[in-house]
């Protein structure tokens, strides 16, 4: 069993700058691919980024390239999503997730890739 517990939302305006953090339970995090999903209000939850087993792969959605950043740190269990030049339309709440079963290098960007699942953490971005 793996406990995602995500961290770091809040109200801010738009423009500056979030990092939410994902803590992951288990002893081979480093086994783990990891994501974060984001839902805004009235629509379905859709994929941010992904990152691969080293970290060393990243994949994000067009609507946050060059704006977010993906990382992890393996050592502290914990993936990061650095969010910068918020925008109102990135007012969502934010989940992390994670694959256990992963192949090195590969990134994962469908919903059903993923098996565990984080409660979320609220990101709202005010104009």
């Amino acid at each position: 069993q793996v406990q995602l517990v995500e961290s770091g939302g809040g109200l801010v305006q738009a423009g500056v700058s979030l990092r939410l953090s994902c803590a992951a339970s288990g002893r081979t995090f480093s086994n783990y691919a990891m994501a974060w999903f984001r839902q805004a209000p009235g629509k379905e939850r859709g994929f941010v980024a992904a990152v691969s087993l080293s970290g060393r792969s990243t994949s994000y959605a067009d609507s946050v390239k060059g704006r977010f950043t993906i990382s992890r740190g393996n050592a502290k269990n914990t993936v990061y999503l650095q969010m910068n030049s918020l925008k109102p339309e990135d007012t969502a709440v934010y989940y992390c997730a994670a694959k256990t079963t992963a192949y090195s290098g590969q990134l994962y960007l469908a919903e059903y890739d993923y098996n565990y699942w984080g409660q979320g953490t609220q990101v709202t971005v005010s104009s």
